[in-house]
């Protein structure tokens, strides 16, 4: 591990001399290190202590063809990468000619700087009893909160790298901290019911542990008062969460690559259409302050940058790599991992109302009367969060179907839903946005608010 966390530059050099010695004039290097060390507790009592190094290093070499063969590595010595080369250079001749990557035209322009303070790793018993702490406050906040089963405090150290032979020289060193607890509330004769909560931050001392158990507590307290829910269709509101996970889990909507391999709902001609309403837009900004964790390139060295998606609910962009911007004649985006087949992927989302654009109906609020007289004596259905998205959501078709856990709201009262499952198609749902309420929402997975959807199907348990 030591030996990876090295000055770039005299890494490429090592490399430029090898290469050459070997006759190999393109090749790129991407790598990434961490250390991991987390805690989990059952009861009071420590459940898994855990410390890893983790190391992945990826070497390309294009041959005089311009096929490209890729090798990884552990050992970072002269002979260890002096073997990758000839190893990459030798799987070259196997290469795919209808995949041909090339370096990014941006893998040598400016990063845009990050805020990212590098903090200290905290001892492994210090993490224990902090997470120990959190589980007995948590358990104390109500009498039919029994167990906190899923919890875990997590810290990591990691650096990036990515050379190439054409001058490409990025380093980038970040630490991070992530805290979830997920209780379990029983009460006699009722169904165990259950929620938590999520915060992440720059080191295990900059967690806030104490809004981490109060969301937790709120959430799981919310669920104990349930009560069946009749199928049929409904105006349903999303929590950021839950929305910020459905975009994602349909994000190949956006995705060149997805695109050209036939997967995607989009075609090459879909910029310009009108995908959503017009007070929808969602941007992909990597570089958001929110984004803990935010890399300052992809994996072929292009700086991060943000991207507009949906502007107005009109699509204007995709996300690309070096290939797929090729294909379509535009710039990469900064939206790359690193291989033989480049793939794509969203960084973080913003969603919210267009600027200049009515927001639909406005002052929304679950739980006025207002709210209440807009959907009638069937109530109003909250969706706290989703659940199997990767089974319940067919991404090349646009369908989902998925259990989630919310209330129904009539009069103004929530009650929360015993099970049920919310089922449509993501062009209706975009279709089917009339406004948004509140303020938008930092969470792990992006900036949102809570999103109003009108007529989709809920079915409640049989």
């Amino acid at each position: 591990m030591d030996n990876l966390a090295l000055d770039a530059v005299a890494l490429r050099g090592r490399l430029e001399t090898l290469a050459s010695r070997q006759g190999i004039r393109q090749w790129d290097l991407g790598a990434a290190c961490s250390t991991d060390t987390s805690v989990q507790v059952d009861r009071g009592e420590a459940k898994q202590l855990k410390g890893a190094q983790r190391s992945s290093i990826t070497l390309r070499v294009w041959n005089e063809a311009g096929l490209v063969g890729v090798t990884s590595t552990s050992d970072l010595s002269d002979v260890g990468l002096e073997r990758a080369l000839i190893g990459a250079h030798e799987a070259s001749a196997f290469g795919n000619k209808e995949e041909t990557p090339a370096f990014s035209p941006l893998a040598t322009a400016p990063l845009a700087p990050l805020d990212q303070p590098l903090h200290e790793q905290r001892s492994i018993l210090e993490l224990l009893e902090t997470l120990k702490e959190a589980e007995r406050d948590l358990i104390g906040r109500h009498g039919a909160i029994a167990t906190v089963p899923y919890n875990g405090l997590a810290q990591r150290s990691s650096e990036r790298i990515y050379l190439n032979s054409a001058g490409a020289c990025r380093q980038q060193q970040l630490t991070t901290a992530s805290l979830y607890l997920y209780a379990r509330a029983e009460e006699t004769g009722r169904k165990p019911r259950s929620s938590g909560a999520v915060r992440v931050a720059y080191g295990a001392a900059d967690l806030d542990i104490a809004g981490c158990i109060n969301e937790a507590a709120e959430r799981t307290i919310a669920h104990l008062n349930y009560a069946p829910i009749d199928t049929d269709h409904y105006t349903c509101v999303f929590s950021p969460e839950a929305f910020l996970d459905l975009i994602g889990a349909f994000s190949s909507l956006f995705n060149a690559r997805a695109i050209l391999d036939g997967i995607s709902l989009s075609s090459r001609d879909s910029i310009g259409e009108q995908l959503a309403v017009p007070l929808l837009s969602i941007h992909d900004n990597g570089l958001h302050p929110g984004n803990i964790g935010a890399s300052a390139f992809d994996g072929e060295g292009t700086p991060t940058a943000r991207l507009c998606l949906l502007e107005g609910g009109v699509l204007r962009n995709f996300l690309h790599s070096e290939a797929t911007a090729r294909a379509f004649g535009v710039q990469p985006t900064g939206h790359a991992g690193l291989g033989a087949k480049v793939s794509v992927g969203p960084d973080w989302f913003e969603i919210g109302p267009t600027p200049g654009v009515s927001a639909g109906q406005q002052g929304l609020d679950r739980f006025s009367g207002a709210a209440h007289s807009a959907v009638g004596e069937r109530g109003l259905v909250v969706i706290d969060s989703l659940s199997a998205l990767h089974a319940g959501v067919k991404a090349s078709q646009g369908s989902f179907s998925l259990p989630f856990d919310g209330w129904l709201i009539r009069n103004g009262q929530p009650q929360s839903i015993e099970s049920a499952t919310v089922a449509g198609d993501i062009r209706q749902v975009m279709q089917g946005i009339i406004g948004f309420e509140g303020q938008a929402k930092l969470t792990p997975n992006g900036l949102c608010p809570w999103v109003w959807i009108e007529n989709l199907s809920v079915t409640g348990e049989a």
